[in-house]
């Protein structure tokens, strides 16, 4: 058909919108052509129209639910482009699952192989790390030299605070992809946390020149500034959280330290923003030794002045982690969190 070669032309060439156009002429003649509704799919993907492509990768669904590579995309969609979401990348997850199963009873190991890495990358992002890894692991033992995978595997040893491994992970990925910006970002996380300084600074920038879309220059406040943006954090609770606050040290520190991440199991993110040391108000007992240790909240200046792209959104996000770690002090836990918009 002359206008699904023309849609197929056009996404090759990277027109989007004419491959778009192209596709919806075949879908006036043909409205279950399974081709040109994926084209369809994956050209509204590309143009960041993702509620529309979700819809559309759901039309392609209905006419071929066990296509692979409709699998595969729609896949690609929820976990890789559709940023915070949670409830889209575990979606995503979802047709991962299913597209594993149907590329293992396929035989077909080079599709598995991207569904297995699919899986890692949003299990990482929903901070199932453990799980990326097995996931990761299997990818690698399919395609060894995959730098994806190698890259994403890095990032779950790093969130599992790994540091060691995630370190001679990435420098592998280095010595056969030198310009893989997320392993020299990830690097310098390393690096700052090790106390270097000048190979932090050095790996961030490299790693912002290779992708200035992904990783800027943080929003830096000085200490008084970044401490009075607390205060008024503090000063902004609604009147049913600050009455908790009695007794609780609000502190701010550079990075998280290693005690604190491994208190958990698993271990929090070398990443997190902010943290509630002690027990939540509702756990508190007379005869609990525990209570005697004070509360406090912590913020991690570095981290939150790397998250934000603005000193307005920097501001913002000083409140929300208050908020956040308040919450947990009084027993909130991060599925409550989540739900008030506050993860």
């Amino acid at each position: 058909m002359e206008a699904l070669d023309a849609a197929a032309q056009a996404f090759e060439a990277g027109d989007f919108d004419a491959a778009l156009a192209a596709a919806d002429r075949v879908l006036t003649q043909s409205r279950d052509n399974l081709d040109a509704l994926h084209l369809r799919a994956t050209a509204l993907m590309e143009l960041g129209r993702l509620e529309e492509a979700g819809r559309a990768f759901g039309a392609a669904l209905r006419v071929a639910p066990e296509d692979l590579e409709v699998l595969l995309d729609t896949a690609d969609c929820l976990i890789c482009r559709a940023g915070e979401d949670r409830e889209a990348v575990e979606e995503g997850l979802g047709f991962c699952a299913k597209g594993k199963r149907l590329a293992q009873k396929a035989g077909d190991v080079e599709v598995l192989y991207e569904f297995l890495v699919l899986e890692g990358m949003g299990l990482n992002q929903v901070g199932e790390c453990r799980a990326a890894l097995e996931s990761l692991d299997a990818a690698l033992g399919h395609l060894p030299s995959s730098p994806d995978a190698q890259v994403e595997r890095g990032f779950a040893l790093f969130e599992l605070c790994r540091f060691d491994e995630a370190k001679a992970a990435l420098d592998k990925v280095l010595t056969e992809a030198p310009d893989e910006a997320w392993a020299h970002q990830y690097l310098g996380l390393m690096a700052e946390r090790r106390g270097d300084a000048k190979e932090a600074q050095r790996r961030f920038a490299k790693a912002q020149a290779l992708a200035p879309k992904e990783f800027f220059p943080p929003v830096e406040l000085g200490e008084a500034e970044f401490d009075r943006a607390v205060e008024d954090a503090v000063k902004a609770l609604p009147r049913h959280a600050k009455q908790y606050l009695d007794n609780v040290t609000i502190a701010v520190e550079d990075l998280p330290a290693d005690e604190d991440l491994l208190a958990e199991d698993p271990p929090l993110s070398p990443s997190i923003l902010g943290v509630f040391r002690g027990l939540a108000v509702g756990e508190r007992s007379v005869t609990n030794a525990f209570d005697h240790v004070p509360a406090s909240i912590v913020l991690y200046q570095k981290n939150l002045e790397r998250f934000a792209r603005s000193r307005e959104e920097l501001i913002e996000q000083i409140g929300i982690t208050v908020m956040h770690e308040v919450g947990h002090l009084m027993g909130l836990d991060e599925d409550d969190l989540w739900q008030r918009g506050l993860d």
